[in-house]
């Protein structure tokens, strides 16, 4: 009888809703996971991976604090061999493309069925490239033809500042969660602006909903 898929394989859960955590710890256990540890932000996924060493991490982008972007960053310059596979409900390109540039193995849509997410997984905790199938013909045809991204032009840094004014978080929030200065942030505020010809937040809003980053 052959080993379950993920038989033995240490795996971290980071996403911010307890209820989908519950879910993925069933559905993994059932493919033979050992869950070592379950975080709902960015901070705490960097502190328990940190902690256990997992051989993935199972992450959302859409996180508190500094998110599952900013944890990714985070923990590929700390951790380079680190495995992770990113997870999130957006139908766009912007954030996979992210994703897999910031460091990631693997990113899949919170839309696909469990068993693609066992299989991704599996695929990421042996340290193998994975791709959502459903978007990898769109994500090579974007390198072809060049990005159609509007914030393809802005830093880790600026996006993540960008992502967050533009769901309507104040300078002080972000600066908050992301352990900066207010000063900063309205420097990187100030850039993305510039970079993407946009007066305010609202216009920013637009671009993000544009671009499929953020929902209406």
């Amino acid at each position: 009888m052959p080993s379950p898929p993920l038989s033995g394989k240490r795996i971290l859960i980071a996403d911010d809703h307890a209820v989908v955590r519950m879910g993925f710890r069933l559905l993994l256990e059932g493919a033979g996971a050992i869950v070592v540890a379950e975080a709902d932000s960015g901070e705490a996924a960097l502190s328990l991976y940190a902690e256990h060493r997992p051989d993935a991490l199972l992450m959302d982008v859409s996180m508190p604090g500094i998110g599952g972007l900013g944890a990714l960053e985070r923990l590929v310059a700390r951790s380079p061999k680190a495995r992770v596979l990113m997870l999130s409900a957006h139908e766009d390109l912007q954030i996979p493309s992210r994703a897999l540039k910031a460091g990631a193995t693997g990113y899949l849509s919170k839309r696909a069925e469990p068993s693609e997410l066992v299989r991704a997984l599996a695929q990421v905790a042996c340290g193998l490239r994975y791709i959502d199938p459903d978007l990898a013909p769109q994500l090579a045809l974007a390198q072809l033809g060049g990005a159609a991204d509007p914030t393809e032009v802005l830093t880790e840094k600026e996006f993540a500042v960008f992502l967050e004014i533009a769901r309507g978080r104040s300078i002080s929030d972000v600066a908050a969660s992301h352990h900066l200065s207010p000063n900063t942030v309205g420097t990187h505020l100030y850039h993305i602006k510039q970079k993407l010809d946009a007066s305010n937040a609202a216009e920013l809003a637009l671009i993000a909903v544009r671009a499929g980053l953020i929902e209406i």
